[in-house]
């Protein structure tokens, strides 16, 4: 390690960090003020509180069941308020905002377009109007003095039929601010292999696409989801740690899919917060997260749901430090393996990687470096 070795990372620290982040839902990170100012707007009435710092803990609490299931009850009060133009404007527009705030430089924000046509849009229209939003926010951001990428993922939802559609969607938008395509949803009795139509399809056209397995059901699904379907990256993956044997002697044996998705460095959108939520994990301590990054899975740290989980990419990592020391350095190659895995072109990626966070996390490790000095000086001094 270069630095941080004997002193815990700071929530300052963390947060002017400059982050990556793969696996977050636009429906699933609304500000719970602008919840209640788009069901006012819409004549929505079905929310469980109407003050928003009460709202925002319904929904943490909700969410907070150990099922996943129930977990995506909670998607239905902020689909309804996401149903016309303006409120998927706004509602990307203040993502983008809100990570580029919380130090993100680039993220992949994923949603799904059957969701929101119930105001009468069409999928065309939701992808123009969040991808607007996006530019905006990204704008806002800069006037703000931050600055973000974001990209969005088209997903389709493994219980409906609209896969290959949304797929075709996506395929359409792909030079116009959509970067690949997600299946998400309920993984019990949906496996992916039901969509093998889009997966087939996408493949043909050179695209690329990720897929929610190893959530709440096990190794078949990311065997399916790799070996049938051919993802590039997994959603979570969380139950990977299935196929991963630890001797009382510490000596660990990686079975055959472990072995492959390693060797393959197949990327893994953690998201440790929401897999506590939902019972794919028992505790940060014991998230797979820590042995996977041990093992040099390219493991990635992402937040899910922001609004259903209370957290931002900070309070992640700041968990994660928390439970096993990590330092800017683990902090700095769990984004580099994110931006590694993006799905922007390769030159791309590289220039964020050399221009924007190896800067970033060079820059803080010298403001530790001379804090230290500064301190060993000053004892020094004192000492004669």
């Amino acid at each position: 390690m270069t630095s941080q070795t004997t002193q815990s990372l700071t929530t300052d620290q963390i947060g002017r960090a400059p982050k990556v982040l793969l696996h977050d839902h636009l429906d699933g990170g609304l500000r719970p003020g602008t919840i209640i100012e788009l069901a006012r707007a819409a004549g929505y009435t079905a929310l469980p509180e109407t003050d928003a710092d009460k709202l925002g803990v319904w929904f943490r609490e909700a969410a907070d069941s150990g099922s996943l299931e129930r977990y995506l009850e909670t998607f239905a009060h902020t689909c309804a308020v996401m149903q016309t133009r303006e409120a998927l404007v706004r509602v990307a527009a203040e993502c983008a905002e809100d990570l580029a705030r919380d130090g993100v430089v680039y993220a992949e924000i994923r949603y799904a377009p059957e969701q929101h046509l119930e105001g009468g849009l069409t999928l065309e229209e939701v992808v123009e109007a969040v991808n607007e939003g996006f530019r905006e926010g990204e704008r806002l951001a800069r006037a703000n003095g931050d600055r973000i990428r974001v990209g969005a993922l088209l997903t389709a939802m493994r219980h409906a039929a609209r896969a290959l559609e949304i797929a075709e969607l996506a395929n359409r938008y792909r030079d116009l601010g959509v970067v690949g395509f997600d299946i998400a949803g309920a993984e019990a009795g949906f496996p992916p292999t039901r969509h093998l139509d889009a997966f087939e399809y996408l493949k043909r056209e050179n695209n690329h696409f990720t897929i929610h397995a190893g959530e709440a059901f096990g190794l078949p699904s990311i065997w399916q989801a790799l070996q049938w379907c051919g993802a590039d990256r997994l959603g979570h993956g969380v139950r990977i740690i299935d196929d991963i044997e630890v001797a009382d002697d510490g000596t660990v044996k990686l079975g055959r899919l472990a072995s492959y998705v390693r060797d393959k460095r197949i990327p893994l959108e953690m998201c440790p917060t929401s897999n506590l939520q939902t019972g794919a994990a028992d505790s940060y301590a014991g998230h797979p997260i820590g042995l996977l990054r041990k093992l040099h899975f390219r493991t990635t740290v992402n937040t899910d749901n922001r609004l259903m989980s209370g957290t931002t990419m900070t309070r992640e990592f700041e968990h994660l430090v928390d439970a096993f020391g990590y330092t800017l350095d683990d902090m700095q190659w769990f984004t580099v393996n994110a931006m590694k895995s993006a799905f922007i072109p390769f030159d791309e990626r590289l220039a964020m990687i050399n221009e924007v966070i190896k800067p970033g996390y060079a820059e803080l490790k010298a403001e530790w470096l001379f804090r230290q000095t500064a301190v060993t000086s000053g004892s020094a001094a004192e000492a004669r």
